[in-house]
């Protein structure tokens, strides 16, 4: 059943519209139609940067550090793929272009590694690929 979400709770807009709403916000406070209800009307959430603002509660979803964890292991994942591609284009390409791609994509598997405890396996054949790779759509 859907909860109302409560002082100190912490969420996201939906659809951030600026750099301030790409970050995690902190319930502030919840208006209610009425006392009777638990359902919200709007939240206001208070940003890292110490900005606070006001939300109609269709825009705001519920949002942890793990759901964030979550979301940056998928992109790094997007990312390392997206890279190791770049690097085998750039291998053929140019030399110094084909170093530079491989030492990022180092810098984000170590990255990974190091602050999300993932395991980016680039080399392993069964690793997911891009569109249009392998025969794939174009």
């Amino acid at each position: 059943m859907y909860r109302s979400m409560e002082f100190g709770d912490t969420a996201r807009v939906i659809k951030p519209t600026d750099p301030v709403e790409y970050r995690l916000g902190t319930v502030t406070d919840v208006d209610y139609p009425n006392p009777q209800t638990t359902y919200a009307r709007r939240y206001t959430l208070q940003f890292p940067n110490g900005d606070e603002r006001t939300y109609p509660a269709a825009i705001i979803r519920r949002a942890t550090r793990t759901d964030d964890h979550a979301a940056l292991e998928a992109a790094f994942t997007s990312a390392c793929v997206a890279m190791r591609d770049a690097c085998r284009i750039a291998h053929d390409y140019d030399a110094d272009l084909s170093s530079g791609t491989t030492s990022l994509l180092r810098r984000l598997v170590d990255l990974a590694s190091l602050r999300l405890g993932l395991t980016l396996d680039p080399a392993n054949p069964d690793w997911p690929t891009t569109r249009g790779q392998d025969g794939g759509d174009q």
